[in-house]
């Protein structure tokens, strides 16, 4: 029984689906390329009909629709919860059919939003909530801001060929594993909202033939913002569990929705307005194909199942091992993609004019406030995880208080080593060997202060060489891991992101080198390398700044047919005249340009 009702959800929706959408089709009811869409060939509308349809029909043939009356009518005292089939049945047929009439009719945003809250209102009106706060009243309307935010951040994630369903999916499978042994109802109710997406991603991943709409975007979001909910009532976790796990294992709809948001509003634009900002679409400007980024955030969405899963099991004191990296990622995350050029200059106006987003990059780059927040908790976060590590869990819980006092000292002590060490003085974007040896003699020196104080204030009672060891070893690599991540971005950026002609570099010397650099940072050249050419039989074969060194000149006619170059660029300045009459010839004769690189230093007249 527990696999006969999700495989029904899963036929059902599989079989309806193609219906639904030659019904669309026949009707004219599909979505027309646009400015604010994404796809390029009109597509199928209503695939939210198939998804509702397939886990509705599950649903109601598992859910005890007796339990709901006695608390409408107060004909008994229990306190018993309702069955989870039957409320989330009742609120996803509501939002489904909300979701319908936005799809024909195009309600305005803050009717849907009065709608959701009336759904919300009757899932803690009948008793589930998420039991962060012992005050009902505080809990109770956090409960209904989060089934709202949640319903509507997976209504925002529908905005690129497969993303929702597939994040979707992939939350209800760890929903499912987290349900499996103390709640099977719960775990039946994942799985058949699973089979059901399982069966429209077959028609909605790229390239989609379908979309689901609000009416079936809705329907995901509510089932999951319930199913999450319902993890404390199923497994009775630690505060910190019930509060982590259901944000963690929903961290891409969350994150995108917050990203989105913010930057809409910091940019004066309206956040219910829609638009290419979203985290799939930034990644597409990075270089990525639309299923290589889908593909990416699916991955992000498994990494943080599997990390809600360790988080799920663990106590309060091993939790923030987890908890803790996966809040810097996915913070850093945000700060490189909110970097992305995204909307016209002038859109940011009302700020400053700048060419990103104005108050991310004044922050980050100028003030430097975010590098001292990330360092304080890249500071905590270390220390933490030496003591984690160094000291088994039985010695931890005493240990841990150690760690708690001592705390204080460190980040102060370790601060005052990354100030005077000019820690905060460099360029991240533009970090080279020299500011890795600045970070490793600052947390060197960080550490060393660190052990002097602690031996001043408390004699070095109860603390432990190997942790201290330990805590350096992660202070540095974290630091030079932060830091070299924004010059990794930007060049993986530069390097995604070029276009214009083709071209190989001739020479993979220091000049060829240098010419690469500008070709990266340069784009108003508008040419794209592809290789070296060299003659050193040594070099052949390996790569230089990334890219290949793929031949000598004997070479090029090969090579000119495989990858289809429009030009040469020459990366010295002198060489062998015979040399370089045979470059004109060859170019000349396949309709190549041949271009050459030089750097040149003159005096200026100072007369005026």
């Amino acid at each position: 029984m527990q696999f006969l009702i999700p495989s029904l959800a899963f036929l059902l929706c599989l079989a309806a689906t193609p219906v639904v959408r030659k019904i669309a089709k026949r009707k004219g009811w599909v979505a027309y390329p646009s400015k604010q869409r994404w796809h390029k060939q009109p597509t199928a509308l209503l695939g939210g009909v198939a998804i509702y349809f397939g886990i509705a029909s599950a649903l109601f043939l598992m859910a005890d629709f007796s339990t709901i009356l006695p608390h409408f009518f107060r004909t008994s005292n229990s306190v018993n919860l309702p069955s989870l089939g039957a409320v989330i049945w009742l609120g996803m047929t509501f939002l489904f059919f909300l979701g319908l009439l936005d799809d024909f009719l195009h309600i305005k945003p803050h009717t849907k939003l009065v709608g959701q809250i009336l759904v919300a209102l009757l899932i803690s009106f009948l008793g589930f909530r998420l039991h962060w706060f012992e005050s009902l009243t505080l809990d109770t309307m956090v409960t209904i801001a989060w089934i709202v935010g949640i319903t509507n951040a997976f209504n925002l994630l529908d905005n690129i060929d497969g993303l929702c369903a597939g994040i979707g999916l992939i939350a209800v499978v760890f929903l499912t594993i987290l349900f499996w042994v103390s709640t099977p109802e719960a775990a039946v109710i994942a799985m058949s909202v699973g089979g059901a997406l399982a069966a429209f991603l077959i028609y909605n991943f790229n390239p989609a033939t379908i979309f689901m709409g609000d009416c079936g975007s809705l329907v995901i979001g509510f089932c999951l913002a319930v199913l999450s909910l319902y993890i404390s009532e199923a497994q009775g976790s630690s505060a910190l569990s019930n509060f982590a796990v259901p944000i963690i294992l929903l961290l891409v709809p969350i994150f995108d929705t917050t990203l989105v948001t913010l930057i809409r509003l910091l940019s004066g634009r309206k956040a219910s307005v829609g638009g290419k900002d979203h985290t799939s679409h930034r990644l597409v400007l990075m270089g990525f194909s639309e299923k290589k980024a889908v593909l990416f955030l699916y991955t992000v969405a498994t990494v943080s199942g599997v990390s809600a899963m360790f988080v799920s099991t663990s106590d309060t004191l091993t939790s923030p091992a987890v908890i803790i990296p996966v809040a810097l990622a996915i913070i850093l995350m945000g700060i490189y993609l909110s970097q992305l050029r995204v909307y016209p200059e002038k859109e940011f106006s009302l700020l400053r004019d700048r060419s990103y987003t104005p108050i991310l990059i004044e922050l980050t780059y100028k003030r430097q406030l975010i590098q001292v927040i990330l360092d304080l908790c890249l500071i905590a976060f270390s220390y933490y995880l030496a003591y984690r590590l160094r000291f088994s869990s039985a010695d931890f819980a005493f240990y841990f208080k150690v760690f708690l006092h001592s705390l204080p000292t460190v980040i102060a002590c370790k601060f005052v080593a990354f100030f005077a060490m000019g820690t905060y003085k460099g360029i991240w974007g533009s970090m080279g060997s020299s500011d890795i040896f600045v970070l490793i003699k600052a947390s060197t020196l960080a550490t060393l202060l660190s052990v002097v104080a602690v031996t001043y204030i408390y004699r070095f009672t109860d603390f432990s060489k190997g942790m201290f060891l330990i805590d350096w070893l992660l202070t540095s690599v974290f630091l030079v891991g932060t830091r070299g991540s924004f010059r990794i971005f930007l060049d993986t950026i530069k390097r995604k992101t070029l276009g214009g002609e083709k071209a190989f570099i001739y020479g993979a010397g220091p000049g060829g080198e240098l010419l690469l650099r500008e070709l990266l940072n340069n784009k108003n050249l508008k040419i794209q390398p592809v290789g070296f050419i060299d003659d050193d039989s040594l070099k052949i074969g390996k790569r230089l700044q990334g890219f290949p060194i793929l031949g000598a000149f004997k070479d090029l006619d090969m090579l000119l047919k495989k990858y289809g170059i429009g030009s040469l660029l020459i990366s010295f300045n002198h060489k062998d005249p015979e040399q370089l009459l045979m470059l004109k010839r060859f170019c000349k004769s396949n309709n190549l340009h041949l271009k050459q690189f030089s750097i040149n230093v003159i005096d200026i007249d100072l007369e005026i």
